[in-house]
């Protein structure tokens, strides 16, 4: 009886031994699993994926970035002030002193300057040829701070049509590789899906940037046009207090 009991206890433990040593191996290979490695992709080969459709697209982007600038420039250069020439002119004026008032306007070379020079240059003649002269020459200078913002519109229209059209490319694309591998894996469709989806987004921040710089630089334009319209009465004030 005892040598019964003694077998069985054997035949446990054995069996214990061996479940811990098979469970061993498995513990310790989740433990040391190694990590895979985040994957990452640049900002290159991502706009690479978008396809042909994203050449013309940063077509515009390069244009858009160009006008601004340059129109920003320009736009500041014209809107600086000078406080003082509307009182030096009505001191020339009245002094009788026309050729140096127009030189210092001349010389000042802003819209408002150049309007101004217009308005002297016909003094002596009737107050409404006056101010049609005056009305000429800044509509004349504020159509030169407009050049080119045309693009900035056209293509904040036209980019996000130009990332439609690259997300039916992406369409299309999608289908024909379901129909060749005759399969919807992941693997298969991911490609037209990073077209599709790259070319829509391209589109829509190149023409949010075109947007925001046309109304801008329309912004800018539009406080100067407000600003001459204001010199303007200023000066026809001037011609105006001799006669009073």
């Amino acid at each position: 009886m005892m040598s019964f009991i003694l077998q069985i206890t054997n035949t446990v433990a054995s069996a214990i031994a061996d479940t811990a040593a098979a469970i061993q191996p498995a513990v310790t290979g989740i433990q040391t699993a190694p990590e895979l490695p985040p994957n990452e992709i640049s900002l290159f080969s991502m706009v690479a994926k978008g396809g042909v459709i994203m050449i013309p697209l940063a077509i515009l982007l390069l244009m858009s970035i160009y006008v601004m600038v340059e129109r920003i420039l320009t736009i500041s250069k014209a809107s600086k002030k000078n406080a003082t020439l509307l009182a030096s002119i009505k001191d020339m004026i009245n002094n009788g002193n026309l050729a140096n008032a127009r030189s210092l306007c001349k010389s000042v070379n802003t819209p408002e300057a150049i309007m101004l020079e217009q308005g002297i240059s016909r003094i002596g003649q009737p107050m409404q040829e006056i101010r049609e002269a005056m009305d000429k020459a800044g509509s004349s200078e504020l159509s030169r701070l407009e050049k080119n913002m045309s693009i900035l519109n056209i293509t904040g229209r036209i980019a996000p049509m130009f990332g439609f059209i690259g997300t039916i490319i992406g369409v299309i694309k999608i289908f024909y590789d379901i129909s060749v591998a005759k399969t919807v894996e992941i693997e298969v469709i991911s490609s037209g899906l990073y077209q599709k989806m790259i070319t829509s987004g391209g589109g829509l921040v190149v023409g949010v940037i075109a947007f925001i710089g046309y109304h801008f630089l329309n912004a800018r334009i539009d406080k100067l046009a407000h600003r001459m319209e204001e010199t303007q009465i200023a000066f026809l004030d001037i011609l105006n207090e001799p006669s009073k």
